[in-house]
């Protein structure tokens, strides 16, 4: 029996097969090489087989691989250290992945709801969202593709559209069980959605006002792939919550809620934990790409790759019939067509590029910050030939 059956159907996976990888680069089992521009969907932002990476990995595995969270961890402590100053935060809980991260960041609501005085405190989220595959995190995603076959779902959410503050407050006006927002500050598996200006800032507002806790959901847009150490900063509306994952440790599995002001003194011992999370390997890990994004300015580098890139892509496909938009910031990208486009992704595959489709119709692109100049030029060709030859077929 092939080895392959082993495994649980839950992933429509291409076929081929990876042995190593360099940078911005994949090598198959037949020694073909590929452009990765999906960086592991942005979990390898410095790239693969990082020299730094693979000295503290092999470094910390050499001393101490784990030790239970009953224990003093200096690692852990030393990653929650430089993680809250360059995010602006004050106290951080380590968890595996982004999921646990947004679980931890919805009991953070509602121990908050509940010091109101909210019995049944609800939590504002977005259509089209996505905050994982936990059955707390799906039921707050606005997806009813990864919702299908799995309710009941939990309750306490109340959807409303993305990039529309009147609708937030529409809905606090009529229900005063709301005690959150929690949102991605760009939809990430929503097709890289892009909201118009002010509206974390209106959103920021928005729950000053009411007494309700912003939480960000930065897992994809997070250390500097948006151009900026975090998307909010942009606007500079800082969240209450805030949860990361994928690119702090750069395919080791990490995630952390991190929180600011009253929110970061809402968890008391015994309410929360995590066997994995934080232990003395990933936050080494962590720690270190923290140290290399900010050695080379990432953010700025992010920022000018991706308006590269859009720029690019935009010169390419703007007179091409199918395309209907091609949006992002910095090295999130999403080219819109007018049709399903999953085909893209084999096609783009023959072509020795990696890529993804998401929200059916858009093509997104999450390359690793330390792309070239040049790599950047043969992700923006080899792309927009896929699309092409997809359209055109």
């Amino acid at each position: 029996m092939p080895t392959e059956h082993y495994l649980m159907t839950t992933y429509g996976r291409l076929p081929v097969a990876f042995t190593h990888g360099e940078g911005a680069w994949l090598w198959d089992e037949g020694g073909r090489r590929y452009l990765d521009g999906l960086a592991g969907v942005a979990v390898n932002g410095l790239g693969h087989a990082h020299p730094a990476i693979v000295e503290t990995i092999c470094a910390q595995a050499r001393r101490l691989i784990h030790v239970s969270n009953w224990y003093e961890n200096r690692e852990q402590q030393t990653l929650a250290e430089r993680l809250c100053a360059v995010a602006g935060m004050d106290r951080v809980f380590f968890a595996n992945s982004g999921a646990e991260a947004n679980e931890a960041a919805l009991k953070l609501a509602r121990l908050h709801g509940r010091r109101k005085g909210v019995e049944a405190p609800a939590v504002i989220v977005m259509e089209g969202s996505f905050h994982g595959r936990t059955l707390g995190t799906l039921s707050a995603s606005g997806s009813r593709k990864v919702q299908a076959g799995f309710e009941p779902l939990v309750p306490g959410f109340r959807r409303v559209p993305f990039n529309d503050l009147d609708a937030v407050r529409q809905v606090g006006a009529r229900d005063q069980t709301v005690v959150a927002v929690l949102v991605e500050p760009i939809l990430g598996e929503g097709g890289i959605q892009v909201p118009d200006a002010g509206y974390l800032k209106g959103l920021r507002k928005i729950c000053d006002e009411a007494g309700w806790l912003l939480i960000l959901d930065e897992i994809q847009t997070g250390l500097c792939r948006s151009g900026a150490w975090f998307a909010w900063q942009h606007e500079q509306a800082r969240p209450d919550v805030m949860t990361v994952a994928k690119a702090l440790g750069n395919g080791l599995p990490i995630g952390a809620c991190l929180a600011h002001g009253t929110a970061a003194e809402l968890f008391h011992p015994g309410q929360h934990g995590s066997t994995f999370g934080g232990n003395p390997l990933a936050a080494a890990v962590g720690r270190t790409v923290i140290e290399t994004l900010e050695g080379m300015r990432a953010w700025e580098r992010a920022a000018a790759l991706g308006q590269g890139l859009l720029n690019g892509l935009r010169e390419r496909l703007h007179d091409t019939a199918g395309v209907k938009a091609v949006r992002g910031r910095g090295l999130l990208l999403g080219i819109e067509l007018d049709r399903p486009a999953h085909a893209v992704m084999r096609l783009a595959l023959n072509r020795g590029l990696l890529l993804n489709v998401t929200a059916e119709r858009v093509v997104r692109l999450l390359p690793p910050l330390i792309l070239s100049d040049e790599e950047a030029r043969l992700l923006t060709s080899g792309t927009a030939d896929a699309i092409q030859e997809f359209l055109a077929s």
